[in-house]
């Protein structure tokens, strides 16, 4: 995309009306009614060339929805796990959009724009501080991508936070015009603990995403407009192992991984742009 549509496109984010347009693609997104969800298929299918050999159920009109569609499972093996012990693993398919240190409490969005940890998580300065220093990466997942996010590592599910906010597309071009873009959007921030401490898996949402869902509570979003903690004490301990599924996206969008200071080492030649699997070993926990 040139730099002046870019910018256009950047401008068209602030003005329009992104609940509005995702509750209006969702309401389609999740009919049964059959001409609705076999067109909006064989459009996607056409348009970004998806291989059913890859899912478990490769008969696209099986699906009853363009949800189930969208979020379809894959065949069991096409996604190994890494299985070294302290491989940090991609949660999704997709491409990285940033990864690397923590600049104290400023997170890299895009070249010369950082974003605020604090606000990240949603206000919670305690929270906040156990990431300052440390590392992250951002995987985008595009409309094309298998649409499940995983476990980067084995962990306990301490609390989920609910921060409402808008919802600006996450594209590339759209991280490069927009401020603080992941600060702002909708998200459910998941925290975990594991033997090596604490990390976090971020899942934000994005213009016509019709809702995030997670296997321990359902569909997240759309929620109340403020923000929602979810704790869970050690007598309702959820345990979640490296590439069990985490959660799911109702049409495409973005998550964020955060480490402490000095537990994370990602791979050398991961870059802006590369292309991962989920499964895929990105680093190494210290």
């Amino acid at each position: 995309m040139n730099p002046f549509l870019e910018k256009l496109f950047g401008l068209l984010q602030l003005i329009l009306p992104h609940h509005l347009i995702s509750r209006a693609v969702g309401a389609l997104a999740r009919s049964e009614t059959p001409w609705i969800k076999t067109t909006f298929i064989n459009v996607f299918l056409k348009q970004f060339n998806i291989n059913m050999q890859e899912a478990e159920v490769e008969d696209p009109d099986q699906y009853p929805t363009f949800n189930a569609f969208f979020t379809r499972a894959l065949k069991d093996g096409m996604r190994p796990i890494c299985a070294d012990k302290d491989a940090i693993v991609s949660p999704a398919d997709g491409a990285i959009s940033q990864l690397g240190r923590i600049r104290g409490s400023d997170v890299l969005q895009a070249k010369g724009q950082y974003f605020s940890l604090y606000e990240l998580v949603g206000g919670d300065q305690e929270l906040a501080s156990e990431f300052i220093n440390g590392h992250f990466a951002t995987v985008y997942l595009s409309p094309k991508d298998y649409h499940r996010v995983h476990m980067p590592l084995s962990g306990t599910l301490r609390e989920m936070i609910y921060v409402p906010g808008r919802l600006f597309s996450v594209n590339q071009a759209t991280t490069r015009q927009i401020p603080d873009l992941f600060a702002r959007n909708e998200r459910a921030v998941c925290v975990f603990d594991s033997e090596q401490g604490p990390f976090v898996v971020i899942l934000v949402g994005a213009m016509i995403v019709a809702g995030i869902e997670t296997v321990f509570a359902g569909q997240v979003t759309p929620l109340a407009r403020t923000v929602t903690r979810t704790r869970y004490p050690a007598r309702d301990a959820i345990r979640l192992e490296k590439g069990d599924e985490l959660g799911r996206f109702l049409l495409g969008s973005t998550a964020i991984l955060l480490f402490p200071e000095g537990k994370a080492e990602f791979l050398q030649g991961l870059t802006s742009d590369s292309p991962v699997q989920m499964g895929q070993k990105i680093g190494t926990l210290k």
